[in-house]
């Protein structure tokens, strides 16, 4: 069998070789394309981070505190984001954490603005999803530093790497929970909007969206959460961020600025989660009857 296994290893398919001729021939006959994307994306992003940056850290405080209470009603959550985010100022991580979170705002916009009518398109066409499937898998299984390497070559170093990289590694979450909310409203629902006369957009925007919306809003917390777990990454391409101590920490093994970061982005993480959180409603319980 040894003259079979030399066979195959001696005639080595060149995949590498083929990959690199691609993104020479896509880098030599479309940089312009690639130039222009990379300033659109890197000026707005450098604009935002420059606008909070800013801002004065306890108004941006009171500002993000002010949002918590909008959005979940809870004094709790306000607590803990003033407390968490003093303690990120107390660690000198400010400005890291300002990039992060605009990293994150931009990261998830992207994601869901591409990912929800890609679910919403797949609902109406039942082909859509089983090809959709397995690309959304690769996509999520293939280790991020492959298509980084692509990525870095064709968008040069920097934060608009680190965007892509991460709309490509969170936008299958969006896509998979808008198709699965959208497909499970219960059919019932969907009939007796049809007997009222609604139309295919009126279907769609009054009864499946309002009844999936709790599928979707956990799709939009998966999506937020996998960009943040792509700050370490996207530091390494040359974004900004939180993610840039913990290189440093790791180049330096240097473990208190390593534990100061981790900290920071897990306080992070823990806020942006309980903001976008849909709560459960509580559904009264019923009197027995009186016999």
């Amino acid at each position: 069998m040894e003259w079979l296994e030399q066979l195959v290893t001696a005639n080595k398919v060149p995949i590498g070789l083929w990959g690199k001729q691609f993104v020479t021939w896509i880098t030599d006959n479309f940089s312009a394309v690639f130039d222009a994307i990379t300033l659109g994306l890197k000026v707005p992003i450098e604009g935002t981070v420059d606008l909070l940056t800013a801002i004065p850290p306890f108004v941006f405080i009171a500002l993000l505190a002010a949002i918590a209470y909008g959005l979940q009603r809870s004094w709790r959550l306000v607590l803990f984001t003033v407390i968490g985010l003093l303690v990120i100022l107390n660690q000198g991580l400010w400005d890291e954490m300002v990039e992060t979170l605009v990293l994150v705002v931009y990261a998830t916009a992207f994601s869901l603005a591409i990912g929800i009518p890609i679910g919403i398109l797949a609902t109406r066409r039942p082909w859509i999803y089983p090809v959709l499937s397995p690309i959304l898998d690769m996509m999520q299984t293939i280790p991020t530093f492959v298509y980084l390497v692509p990525t870095l070559i064709l968008f040069g170093l920097g934060v608009v790497p680190g965007i892509i990289a991460t709309v490509i590694f969170a936008v299958a979450a969006p896509i998979r929970l808008t198709y699965l909310g959208i497909s499970e409203v219960n059919k019932a629902l969907i009939e007796a909007g049809e007997s009222f006369g609604c139309t295919r957009w009126q279907l769609l925007t009054k009864v499946k969206l309002p009844a999936a919306l709790p599928t979707i809003m956990a799709g939009v917390n998966q999506c937020i959460m996998l960009s943040l777990s792509m700050v370490v990454i996207a530091a390494l391409v040359g974004a900004s961020g939180l993610g840039k101590p913990v290189v440093r920490s790791l180049n330096q093994v240097n473990v208190p600025l390593g534990i100061e970061s981790g900290l920071a982005i897990v306080l992070v993480a823990i806020l942006l989660d309980r903001m976008v959180k849909q709560q459960r409603r509580r559904t009264p319980a019923r009197k027995p009857a009186k016999g």
